[in-house]
């Protein structure tokens, strides 16, 4: 909307402080006119229709000077004429206390003496309202502007607080998956560290248990599995003897033959090398193969020390035991550098793959 056409627009709307200025100003004026107009003559020494033509034409005249001062002092403000304002306005005051001052003195229309003084100050409002007030559409588009302003900051402020709503909401659900991860992780660390202590508990026992067995049977029982046990029995021999039987001729004597197992005497039981240590000086292999060397022959892992050994690996750390020395260690030697190396296996899986190398070694033939 153009600036013209909101001027019509505004021209066209009803401007209340107006209407009752006028209302107002036309009863002062009413007010002031029937009473000096019907008084003043007789205060002049005018009596009958003389006074009350002389009162009347007094009185208009004095609504007109008044009118014209209150119109002379509105468009002085709208001049914005220093000296007219003053000259007006004064003028305007001095009409307006004079109309109060007769309404309160001639006593007709006491209860009416402020109209004059409601006039004028509804007069100044309206002033006031044209010329420092912005008319109602500029209002009007003032107030829109004020609210999309109030608006968009409101706007702005809503966006704000969800942003840091948002915000805090992603921090406290990226936190609680990580505190959730760091309880499941604790949790399966719990279990498994006490699972693992049960099992190292299990094996600690069986460790005791294999430890206390074959300190009190091992050489027994190693003893044993070197004992031929193929027996040679040979026939039973059978020799004669004289036999007295008794019958019913008499004595007489009968040859019988008697049976005799012949005794069979094992071979005796000696002591392994495993179980001795011999005096016979030892020297290192020139160009023994390294445990490197035997584990990948072997096809197994480098055997490590302090690592649980499969029994592949031992047999590879006890062939290299054994035959890094000439004449070979015996089970003695090679188990105290095995021990040295801090190797681990169960001494029971150490005396059984050392047999099977021993047994390996035995029935095989010399070059």
């Amino acid at each position: 909307m153009s600036f013209t056409s909101r001027m019509k627009s505004a021209g066209r709307r009803l401007d209340v402080f107006a209407v009752i200025e006028k209302l107002l100003t036309l009863a002062a004026l009413v007010l002031v006119a029937v009473t000096v107009g019907g008084q003043l003559g007789q205060i002049l020494g005018l009596h009958g229709t003389v006074g009350l033509i002389a009162g009347w034409s007094i009185a208009v005249v004095y609504d007109a000077l008044w009118i014209g001062a209150l119109r002379m002092s509105e468009v002085a403000i709208r001049q914005r004429s220093t000296v007219g304002i003053a000259v007006m306005l004064g003028l305007s005051v001095v009409a307006v206390g004079t109309s109060t001052a007769t309404l309160l003195i001639l006593g007709h229309a006491q209860v009416f003496a402020f109209v004059p003084v409601a006039a004028a100050l509804f007069m100044g409002l309206r002033l006031f309202a044209g010329n420092v007030l912005a008319d109602a559409e500029t209002a009007a588009v003032i107030a829109e502007q004020s609210a999309a302003d109030r608006n968009a900051r409101a706007l702005a402020a809503a966006d704000a607080r969800h942003l840091r709503s948002e915000a805090t909401t992603d921090v406290l659900t990226e936190t609680a998956g990580h505190l959730g991860e760091m309880q499941r992780q604790s949790a399966r660390a719990d279990v498994l560290t006490r699972a693992q202590a049960e099992i190292n508990k299990a094996r600690s026992e069986a460790e005791k248990r294999l430890q206390k067995s074959e300190k009190d049977h091992g050489v027994a029982a190693l003893a044993f599995t070197e004992r031929d046990l193929a027996l040679t029995v040979s026939r039973p021999a059978v020799t004669a003897g004289p036999v007295t039987t008794v019958t019913d001729r008499g004595v007489t004597g009968v040859t019988q033959a008697k049976a005799e197992i012949e005794a069979v005497t094992p071979p005796p039981v000696t002591v392994s090398e495993t179980d001795t240590v011999e005096g016979v000086a030892q020297a290192p292999v020139e160009g023994a193969m390294t445990l490197q060397d035997l584990a990948d022959i072997a096809g197994v892992d480098l055997p490590v020390p302090g690592v649980t050994l499969t029994d592949e690996q031992l047999e590879v750390v006890l062939r290299w035991l054994r035959y890094a020395m000439e004449p070979p260690r015996s089970y003695r030697q090679a188990q105290k550098e095995f021990r040295r190396h801090r190797f681990i296996g169960g001494e029971h899986r150490v005396r059984r793959i050392w047999g099977e190398i021993e047994t390996r070694e035995a029935s095989t033939p010399v070059a």
